[in-house]
């Protein structure tokens, strides 16, 4: 797609290459610990999508894009046989691409999401936050007390606050809410794909023992488009496994980049 934007990325190791996509309002830097436990095996490149982290800002904001996006960084790289894994909103991307343009891909992870649409939680969210008096911005702790309301839970607020850029830069997030607003149908919709695409190479999710996400009519889903998927499930764990069970999460990784 002609507009493909040049994302950017971080780099850890040598090795076949394994290629890292964050989630919703996560960035590249979300995954860096999980980068540096792999490094020793893979070239790990762990990258921030269009409107997130240091990539750049667009009003557009759908699959079809990002999964472009991606693909135009694996040309630019030149990385081929690459295991791709993908959480939540990155996991989506990676179907996408699996299932749109798959040349380049050896294996697909993907972690506690489905292609099965889902229910918009994050729109909310979003509003809380362009609701912040820009003064506010300055100041982590301030961000976090007006925040609450809008999101109780602790980890969530704290997930949120990493993407908030220091007070040295004029206070601000790393993420364009106001693309991230219009583009929410896209983003929690279907996979922008045919019905009948399929990719028959290894593919593997990783799904919270918590989490709701990957159930049965996501795992039914899985299978049509994805024939040779299994499922590993990390215990004590919800959306964010690779975050709420670290080690069990790496232990459940391994077993899919062994298989």
């Amino acid at each position: 797609m002609s507009d493909a934007v040049e994302l950017v990325y971080d780099s850890f190791g040598e090795g076949p290459p394994l290629v890292i996509l964050h989630g919703l309002f996560g960035w590249a830097r979300n995954w860096q610990n999980v980068a540096r436990q792999l490094a020793s095996r893979y070239q790990v490149i762990t990258v921030d999508a269009r409107n997130h982290g240091r990539s750049p800002h667009t009003e557009a904001m759908d699959y079809t894009r990002m999964s472009a996006d991606l693909a135009a960084l694996l040309a630019r790289l030149e990385l081929r046989d690459i295991t791709l894994l993908g959480h939540s909103m990155g996991g989506k991307t990676a179907m996408t691409l699996a299932l749109s343009d798959p040349a380049r891909l050896a294996r697909v992870v993907v972690v506690d999401i489905s292609p099965v649409p889902s229910e918009d939680q994050h729109t909310p969210m979003i509003d809380a936050m362009l609701a912040l008096p820009p003064a506010s911005l300055r100041r982590r702790s301030e961000v976090d007390t007006l925040l609450r309301a809008t999101v109780p839970e602790d980890d969530v607020r704290l997930f949120l606050l990493q993407s908030l850029l220091p007070a040295e830069h004029g206070g601000s997030w790393r993420f364009n809410l106001a693309a991230l607003k219009s583009g929410m149908p896209d983003l929690i919709g279907p996979l922008p794909v045919p019905s009948a695409a399929r990719f028959v190479g290894p593919f593997r999710v990783i799904r919270g023992e918590n989490s709701s996400r990957v159930n049965a009519e996501a795992l039914a889903l899985i299978q049509h488009h994805f024939p040779a998927a299994s499922l590993h499930t990390v215990a004590n764990a919800g959306h964010w496994p690779h975050a709420e069970a670290p080690a069990d999460f790496i232990r459940a990784l391994n077993d899919c980049l062994l298989l």
